[in-house]
């Protein structure tokens, strides 16, 4: 309180001296003497001026006061003691140093040596600093003593000036700093324990001692300059000898230069604190300097290495010692203030990392002390990952580890750097980075290789000489000295890894050549070092500024594919953990980036043998059918060998991260994502690739896992599929092949358990036991199917049907024999081959013929168990067949669910689920399934493939043409022999032509097709996929061609089989080969490819008249195989109404796109047609006169075929009336045709006589009566029907009746169609001659394809199909009325007609001129109308439409179309019990349904307008 209030008057004095008012210096005296007695004058004295103290009396003159304060200060500071050195004895010293140098092992203390210090002082006038300094001599030269010593210098300085042992030392060191000195080491440690008494202070010392701090960071910049010029010498290309020898002199002055290092007094001093353990002071001085400058200097190092040693000594005999390893103790240092021994890893913490932290790099100079550190970081990991303890020590080991992860950052990694090759130290390290995950090994390996490096001078220098010998090394690399080359790597990679990688790596991506023989000369690495090489190849893939694509923007870029490979052989080779790699390609999808999936495919092939290519032979794919062995043996190009290990790795490495199920799921998802998120920018080349390796690598991955997973595992990993569709959104194809192996191990596995609870043998017992497993396993998976499709899809194929379609595999259906033989064969000429091999020793022999017997017992012991399982399989269709199909709608609806949802995603999906569909396909046939119609269904695949093609990738066209191929093979099987299809066809639902009512036995013959109308049927499918390889071809887009030329090489086993159709092909394939040869290397190709094959098949081709008879067998019941426009050409007309709805929409579309596109065909086509007269009336397409004549012919016969029609009528005969030859009463009435057109023009105009209406009248009740009994084919009207009757039952005639005409009027070609849904009528013999004479006249204008192109009929009859409409909707219109309408209808279609016959005449002259020149250009009228016709096709509902394929073709086709459509017509006249046949095809159809109409509308006025609504439900059903 004193000294505040004498600072508070200080200022006070200072404030009111400066103030002119007198006053106010007169109350500061006052108070200040008023509190003289709280504060006393002493201090009043200390701080207030002279003058204010003279003012207050407590001096008496302030200029003495000044002057006496003056005196004292001088004499206090500035007058120098003066010692009479003459008066100092010499005996005094040198008693002062006998009593110092005497032996101080008994009872002598510091104490008491001072006491006769002092006596000497005093007795010999000694100079007290002089005496101090000997002291300090003496103990330099005694330093064991310090117990001795220290406490008499402290003892003593209590008599002396604090500062003056500062000073005396202080002048000790500069006494030694002349250039050439050098400080004795003991005046360093004596100065060091000094100051660890704290007997001088650090700061007060510094200052003496050299150099400067300026001068030490001067020196430190000027050695990372040098280090960065020769970083520049090593990396500068040097061409002459002369170049060389300057570097040599220049690294010997370097030399020079380095070996005298200047006298640094203050490292001197550190190494001496560093030795006696003071820590805290070694610390402060080291952060006056640069980092690590001070432990860049080895003896630093070395020292303060010696210090951790010591400290960390009791933990590490504790935790660290290896068994069995003794290891030399290391005493504790003496000093009690050294620091504190490590016993806890809390302790090594505050004490030992610190102490690491500034040695960094250099504890490399110590490499025992650097496994030292290592062991204790690895017993930490040890405790780290087992403590279960409590939240406060888990936050104490988590700062621990981040502690241990800085120190392997600074300290241990650099200093390993620094090591020469030291391969034992890389190992001790492995050992405690593998306790790290790998996220963390990673990160270290990150900031080593691309920051630590230019930290320390030195280290900037060892990464130059890593490069440049590196580089060495590689140039020289090649596969004749892949060892000694591998040695020279070994060695350089135990220090720095990362350099070294870093640099083969860019090597391996500009030589791929270079791969085979770095993944052979890697074999001297050390654990570490693979796991380094895993880091950098991860970031050289992730490398930002790589272009993943090549400068065309369609291909992969080599660099990534060159990794990738790398990747695969060298992750195969050696131990090297994969989760990283298998970790980035799964962040990469998810970013929805699929270039890297090109790693994981290789990975996964080189790693578990299982390769994905296109290109397998058809021998292979059998192979990859069977077993696992055989798969092994005779599925894989390349001999898989040694897997095992490598595979097992892989899995692990999945297993273990949880990366099998993501990786999976990402890769189905991303399928999609490269087409729609990815491709955006990319070229469509590009984007096909990308997909189809996304594809590919899933088939891999996923044909990985499920072999190598066990069943648990997979059970455990893989959801079900409703959650996998649904809640991952995988696509279906992918969901199911994720799933299969799933339901096949869970069958077997409940399979084997039901066996083990029953003991019974037999294989019926076994049989019933596998399809109860079948059941319990696949009941779920029914349920959850459910929900992947709208409930309407389920209408037509059942979910148990969807589900086993999905879950079996080729191995299920067919076990491969042939395989299996050839295998076997192989290993007998292998074991001879040993036999006869006289060179091999015994032994040898003797395991090689075992390998090979084992090897043979089990591919025949695997073949066995397949066997089984398929019969086991089969049997397990059977009983579920039935179930498959439900048919709620058309059977063409079925076909359409079936391939839509199963067949084209599957067959698309791998070569194997190619093979698998059709195989499938056929096996449903086999089967005899119920509601499965083979022969619609072959005809949708055949009938028009452009669009499939289209929009395929590259890899999907190749599967789609092997999927063609199986298919094709198979429909040419039943086309070579009659006994076959007679076996195989004959007798089964999938070729029946006509449905029955419930009524009729199915198995009348005569609805089957036989065997020369499905000749026919095939001829129609080869001419289908002619037509659409040529407008693929002539579109000129990359993908139509490309994808075309790849399904034509597939298919050519079995196409082109006919010899016009090939030679159709071979121009247009030539034309391309011309054009692409300079624009698109690689379609060139690819044409050049398919162009020689298809050369060497030409002398298997047939002409068309071996291929089918184009005059079919004039049998009783010709079949009904009218080719009525749609899918469904040269099919079962029954069948064909089902196709006709589904390719509407397709037709319209492309309809005038397609006539130019396939305008090269039709010519092609014509010239060979003209040439070889066909007559192809029972493929229904071939009169093709117009609808005039037609209808002409129609009127002549009316009266004599009516009579005999009712005779047939008859309900008994009804069942073989159906069918009657459409064919058949074409050709006479084209015969007649132009005579007898002027007549039917005039018949047309006048209106029907009564006698006529009357006959229609009768024919109508016969037809209804028929048709009662019979089930229209359209399930749909069927269907509508049905709910109409349970209406009203008593019109149930009478409607079945109406839907039948209807359906004639709607669907126009339909009116045969509904016809020939009857069964076949014996035909009588007026018709048999009017065939033959048709058909003579026919034979120059046959059209060459089979399908009959019914469309102006057709929009006719929709017209007048929708006139009737009209007519229903006015019940109550009086007979005039509909008269009136009639003859309109009738006027309408004569100038139709008109306008018909003279277009017929044009075209039979061009297609006279069509010989002589076939690049005939189509006339424009007739284009217009059929693009008009085309106009009105999409626009009637009703119409069914002809398919897609056969629209477009130009003016030769049109003339056949006219035949076709006139002859369908016909034929289907006559089928509709010939009461519609004699009736005109157009209009005079027309009148009649109008007179029907009317005649019904008496009779039954009351019904009339339900009739109509029913009438319109089934058309609203068409629609």
């Amino acid at each position: 309180m004193p000294s505040i209030l004498a600072d508070v008057f200080c200022i006070l004095d200072i404030e009111t001296s400066c103030l002119e008012e007198k006053n106010k210096r007169d109350h500061f005296t006052q108070l200040v003497l008023a509190c003289l007695y709280l504060v006393s004058d002493t201090v009043l004295k200390e701080r207030l001026d002279p003058e204010t103290l003279e003012s207050l009396g407590l001096i008496k003159q302030s200029q003495q006061f000044n002057q006496k304060s003056v005196k004292i200060k001088t004499k206090l500071f500035y007058k120098q003691q003066k010692f009479n050195l003459l008066r100092e004895e010499n005996e005094g010293y040198a008693k002062l140093i006998a009593e110092l140098g005497q032996d101080l092992s008994g009872n002598i203390t510091s104490d008491l040596i001072l006491e006769n210090i002092k006596s000497l002082i005093g007795c010999f006038n000694l100079d007290p600093n002089r005496v101090l300094d000997i002291i300090l001599e003496v103990y330099e030269c005694r330093p064991e003593y310090d117990d001795f010593f220290v406490p008499l210098i402290e003892s003593y300085m209590y008599m002396c000036e604090p500062q003056t042992l500062c000073h005396i030392l202080g002048f000790k060191f500069k006494f030694y700093q002349d250039p050439s000195g050098e400080t004795p080491s003991s005046l360093y440690r004596v100065a060091a324990v000094l100051l660890q008494h704290n007997l001088i202070d650090l700061e007060d010392l510094y200052v003496h001692l050299l150099p400067g701090d300026n001068a030490i960071i001067e020196e430190h910049k000027r050695e990372i300059v040098e280090a960065k010029q020769i970083v520049r010498k090593l990396t500068m290309v040097i061409l002459s000898s002369e170049k060389t020898e300057e570097k040599e002199k220049e690294k010997e002055k370097e030399e020079e230069k380095t070996e005298k290092p200047p006298d640094n007094q203050k490292l001197g001093l550190l190494e001496a604190l560093l030795k006696i353990g003071d820590w805290h002071h070694a610390q402060s001085i080291m952060d006056q300097m640069p980092p690590f400058y001070s432990t860049s200097h080895k003896p630093i190092a070395v020292a303060l290495c010696q210090l951790v040693h010591v400290t960390i000594e009791p933990l590490y005999r504790r935790v660290g010692v290896p068994k069995g390893a003794k290891g030399s103790p290391i005493s504790a240092l003496p000093n009690k203030r050294a620091p504190k021994q490590a016993e806890s890893f809390e302790e090594l913490r505050k004490e030992v990392f610190n102490m690491l932290c500034y040695l960094g790099p250099h504890l490399s100079h110590d490499p025992i002390l650097f496994a030292k550190v290592v062991r204790l970081g690895k017993a930490f990991m040890k405790e780290f990952q087992s403590d279960g303890s409590k939240q406060e020590d888990k936050e104490k080991m988590e700062t621990l580890f981040s502690c241990l992860l800085s120190i392997t950052d600074q300290v241990l990694l650099p200093s390993l750097s620094l090591m020469d090759c030291n391969a034992c130290m890389s190992e001790e390290l492995w050992g405690m980075f593998k306790t790290f995950p790998y996220q963390y090994r990673y990160r270290l390996y990150g900031q080593w290789k691309n920051e630590t490096y230019n930290s320390h001078p030195l280290l900037v220098k060892v990464k130059a000489q890593t490069i440049d010998r590196a580089k060495y090394i590689m140039k020289r690399l090649t596969k004749e000295n892949v060892k000694p080359s591998g040695r020279q790597i070994g060695k350089l990679s135990h220090s720095n890894p990362t350099i070294l990688f870093d640099y083969i790596l860019s090597q391996i991506q500009k030589y791929d050549n270079l791969i085979t023989p770095v993944v052979d000369s890697l074999k001297y690495l050390t654990s570490l070092n693979y796991d380094v090489l895993a880091y950098c190849i991860i970031e050289a893939l992730a490398n930002p500024e790589k272009e993943r694509m090549k400068h065309d923007d369609t291909t992969i870029s080599s660099w990534l594919q060159s990794l990738a490979s790398f990747c695969g052989a060298v992750f195969r080779k050696y131990p090297i953990e994969l989760a990283g790699l298998l970790q980035y390609v799964a962040n990469q999808l998810k970013a929805g980036k699929s270039f890297d999936l090109l790693i994981l495919k290789e990975v996964v092939q080189k790693m578990a043998g299982i390769e994905i290519t296109e290109e397998m032979t058809m021998e292979q794919l059998e192979a990859m059918t069977g077993g696992e062995q055989l798969k092994a043996e005779g599925g894989y190009f390349g001999q898989i060998r040694n897997t095992k290990k490598s595979s097992q790795r892989l899995k692990d490495a999945l297993l273990d991260h949880d990366l099998a199920l993501p990786l999976c799921l990402l890769m189905a998802q991303q399928r999609n994502g490269v087409v729609f998120q990815e491709g955006g920018e990319k070229h469509l080349k590009l984007v096909g690739k990308l997909y189809d390796q996304c594809h590919d690598t899933l088939v891999q991955f996923g044909g990985f896992l499920a072999s190598n997973l066990s069943t648990e595992d997979y059970i455990k990993r893989v959801p079900s599929i409703d959650v996998l569709c649904n809640e991952f959104h995988t696509p279906h194809d992918a969901a199911f092949f994720l799933s299969r192996p799933m339901y096949a191990h869970h069958i077997s596995s409940k399979y084997d358990e039901l066996k083990k609870a029953e003991k019974g043998n037999k294989q019926q017992h076994k049989v019933h036991k596998y399809i109860t497993s079948c059941e319990l396993v696949m009941a779920p998976v029914h349920e959850a199917v459910i929900s992947l499709h709208l409930p309407k899809v389920w209408d037509d194929i059942s979910p148990q049907f969807y589900a086993t379609f999905w879950s079996l595999t080729m191995y299920d259906l067919a076990v491969p024999h042939s395989s299996y033989d050839r295998e076997v064969n192989k290993l007998k000429v292998q074991m001879k081959a040993i036999d006869d091999n006289q060179e091999m020793p015994p032994n040898k022999k003797k395991k090689e013929k075992e390998r090979c017997t084992a090897l043979q017992d089990k591919l025949l012991e695997e073949e066995k168990k397949q066997l089984e399982h398929v019969q086991r399989v089969l049997q397990r269709l059977k009983l579920e067949k039935d179930n498959w199909l439900l048919a709620k709608s058309t059977k063409n609806e079925t076909i359409t669910k079936f391939l839509q949802l199963c067949i084209f995603p599957r067959c698309i999906f791998s070569a194997i689920d190619a093979v698998y569909c059709a195989h499938f396909v056929e096996l449903v046939h086999q089967q005899k399934t119920p509601n499965f119609s083979t022969l619609l269904c072959y005809d949708r695949v055949f009938s028009d493939i452009i669009y499939t093609v289209a929009s395929c990738t590259e890899n999907e066209a190749s599967r789609y043409g092997r999927f063609l191929c199986c298919m094709l093979e198979t429909v040419t099987r039943w086309h070579s022999d009659r006994v076959i299809y007679e076996k195989e066809c004959g007798n089964y639902p999938g070729f029946l032509t006509i449905l029955r009512a419930t009524g009729f036995d199915g198995g009348n013959k005569a609805d089957q097709l036989d065997y020369e109308n499905f000749r026919h049927v095939v001829h129609k499918w080869h001419y289908k996929l002619t037509k659409a390889s040529v407008h693929c071809l002539e579109t000129g887009e990359y993908t139509h061609i490309r994808n075309i030329l790849i399904v034509l090489t597939k298919i050519l086993p079995w196409y082109p089989k006919v010899l016009n159709l090939g030679q159709a092909l071979e121009r247009r394939v030539h034309k391309i080969c011309q054009e692409e040869k300079e624009k698109r290397p690689d379609l060139y190709a690819l044409a050049m490819g398919y162009s020689g094959q298809l050369k060497s098949r030409k002398p298997f081709m047939i002409p068309e008249n071996e291929f089918h008879h184009k005059d079919p067998p004039a049998r009783n019941a010709v079949p009904a195989t009218v080719q009525n426009g749609p899918g469904g050409a040269g099919m079962p007309t029954s069948l064909t109404i089902n196709t006709v709805r589904l390719e509407e929409g397709t037709t319209e579309e492309t309809a005038d796109k397609l006539k130019e596109k396939s305008q090269g065909v039709v010519k092609v086509i014509n010239k060979t047609v003209n040439a070889t007269p066909k007559v192809t009336t029972s493929n229904g397409n071939s009169a093709s006169n117009s609808k005039i004549i037609k209808e002409k012919d129609d009127k002549e016969k009316s009266g004599k075929e009516k009579d005999k029609e009712k005779k047939d009528k008859t309900p008994a005969a009804t069942p073989e009336m159906k069918a009657l030859g459409k064919d058949g009463k074409d050709k006479p009435k084209e015969e007649r045709a132009n005579k007898e057109e002027k007549a039917r023009e005039i018949k047309e105009k006048t209106p029907k006589s009564d006698k006529e209406k009357e006959k229609v009248k009768k024919e109508e009740k016969a037809s209804k009566e028929e048709k009662s009994k019979t089930v229209v084919t359209i399930v749909e009207s069927k269907s509508t029907a049905e709910k109409e009757r349970e209406k009203e039952p008593s019109r149930e005639r009478d409607l079945a009746k109406e839907m039948k005409s209807k359906e004639n009027a709607k669907g126009g070609e339909k009116v045969p169609v509904a016809g020939s849904l009857k069964s076949p009528v014996p035909r009588s013999e007026t018709s048999e001659s009017e065939r033959e004479q048709k058909r003579r006249k026919v034979d120059t204008h046959s059209s060459p394809s089979h399908s009959s192109t019914v469309k102006d009929n057709l929009n006719e009859l929709k017209e007048s199909s929708a006139k009737h409409y009209i007519n229903h909707t006015t019940p109550t219109l009086s007979k005039s009325k509909e008269r009136e309408v009639e003859k309109k209808d009738l006027d309408k279609s004569r100038e139709r007609s008109r306008e018909r016959e003279k277009k017929d005449e044009k075209d039979r002259k061009d297609r006279k001129r069509d010989h002589s020149n076939s690049d005939r250009e189509v006339p424009q009228d007739s284009t217009k109308r059929r693009k008009e016709e085309n106009g009105t096709t999409g626009s009637s509902k009703h119409s069914k439409s002809e398919s897609p394929s056969d629209s477009p073709r130009l003016n030769e086709k049109e003339k056949e179309k006219n035949k076709s459509k006139s002859s369908g017509k016909e034929k289907g006249d006559s089928i509709k019990a010939e009461k519609m046949e004699k009736s005109s095809s157009g209009s005079k159809k027309e009148s009649r349904h109008d007179k029907e109409k009317t005649e019904k509308k008496e009779k039954r006025d009351s019904t009339g307008g339900k009739e109509e609504k029913k009438h319109h439900k089934s058309s609203d059903k068409h629609r």
